[in-house]
């Protein structure tokens, strides 16, 4: 009888020894053991981060490497003598409106711009540059500077201030244009790097993410839709290159929202798939052609859309039509709601002025509208819409 005390007392040691060796070294092996709480675990994670030529840490470098000779820095020259007051030759006067005694007065002097551009087509005569509107505007002469450390003379073929887009030309073969990207697949959270030349330091490549898509009431531009992104951005970034990890450009930096002048992580840049289009247009006319109709758009509010007794706050109401303007020939009424512009759905105001310039003038477009709780359909004879008023 002792003797099988002793092989049962020898029996249970041993397993409750092993029980505890497989509770510390495998937990996971205790058919008693139960999650505190559900979770979902990733596998194994392909490289998120491009490698390096040796493949032995993450880098940037091969997107960065690939798109900064497409980068250039542009300096925009404007006659100081357009710049000055009309009085500023009258010594007294000189006095009064800071101008300094001594400066010349041959024309030499001038204030200079700096921004960025992108090379975005080269042919065997010349290469065409993407820039910002507000980088070159009024500007007498127009310099840009390569990455391998050449300067170019430029001129504009043309501007649209309406989105802030300029193209320039230089008479030069041989420079390497950017690969275009589809900002349109463009996702939330997509990492991007922006490159230009920041307070002119040289060129410069800052990383981020994009923090938003389609943001536009920014009072900026008349037509908007801009990629946002937290990649730093400074002035004489604008008219620089927003790009994906395949060194691809998604974007036309733009406008930052700042403070202080310097980048506090909110940037703008315009998406490739808008600035392509404007691009082309400004290279074969040399300006850019909109639909326009002459109406007054405004959004559709829930209290507004309660008094007109719609069933839901979208669309865009017309709250004024101009007499003898396309629109007034073609039946549009104030009070009319528009919900959809030859067939696709428009959401406010700005959608349906974007719809609407890109329309080409001469063409008939199908407008239904909500006019006294039914849906009607008014064709519209789409003109020209005027240029714009640059602002001195």
């Amino acid at each position: 009888m002792r003797r099988l005390w002793l092989i049962f007392a020898e029996f249970v040691t041993v397993t409750l020894a092993v029980v505890f060796v497989v509770t510390l070294v495998r937990p996971d092996w205790s058919p008693w053991r139960r999650n505190v709480v559900e979770i979902r675990e990733a596998g194994p994670v392909a490289t998120l981060l491009p490698a390096s030529a040796g493949g032995m840490r993450p880098s940037y470098a091969d997107a960065a490497r690939k798109a900064t000779q497409s980068v250039v820095n542009i300096a925009a020259a404007r006659d100081a003598r357009r710049l000055r007051h009309p009085l500023a030759n009258d010594p007294l006067m000189r006095r009064f409106l800071q101008e300094q005694q001594d400066a010349p007065e041959d024309g030499d002097n001038a204030a200079e711009g700096m921004g960025s551009g992108v090379i975005v087509s080269s042919d065997s005569t010349g290469s065409y540059v993407l820039t910002n509107d507000h980088v070159v505007a009024g500007s007498d002469r127009i310099q840009i500077a390569l990455a391998d450390g050449r300067i170019l003379p430029a001129r504009v073929v043309g501007t649209d201030p309406e989105s802030d887009l300029a193209v320039l030309r230089v008479e030069v073969k041989g420079l390497t244009p950017i690969t275009l990207g589809q900002s349109d697949r463009a996702q939330v959270g997509d990492v991007v790097l922006a490159i230009g030349d920041p307070f002119g330091v040289g060129q410069t490549v800052t990383m981020g993410i994009i923090s938003g898509l389609g943001r536009n009431r920014l009072g900026v531009n008349r037509y908007e839709n801009f990629i946002q992104t937290d990649a730093a951005i400074n002035p004489g970034n604008s008219g620089g290159a927003l790009i994906d990890l395949g060194g691809n450009l998604i974007g036309i930096n733009s406008v930052i929202y700042s403070r202080t002048g310097g980048s506090l992580g909110i940037g703008f840049a315009i998406p490739v798939s808008m600035a392509k289009g404007i691009m082309e247009q400004i290279i074969a006319e040399g300006s850019v052609t909109r639909g326009f109709i002459g109406i007054n758009p405004q959004d559709v509010t829930p209290d507004l859309a309660e008094s007109l007794k719609l069933s839901a706050a979208r669309g865009a109401l017309v709250a004024q039509v101009n007499r003898g303007g396309p629109a007034d020939k073609g039946g549009l009424k104030s009070g009319d709601v528009i919900v959809a512009v030859d067939g696709k759905a428009i959401q406010d105001s700005i959608a349906a002025m974007a719809a609407i310039a890109a329309i080409k003038p001469g063409t008939h477009a199908r407008f239904t509208v909500v006019r006294d709780q039914r849906e009607v359909q008014v064709t519209v004879n789409v003109g020209r819409r005027p240029p714009p008023v640059r602002a001195r």
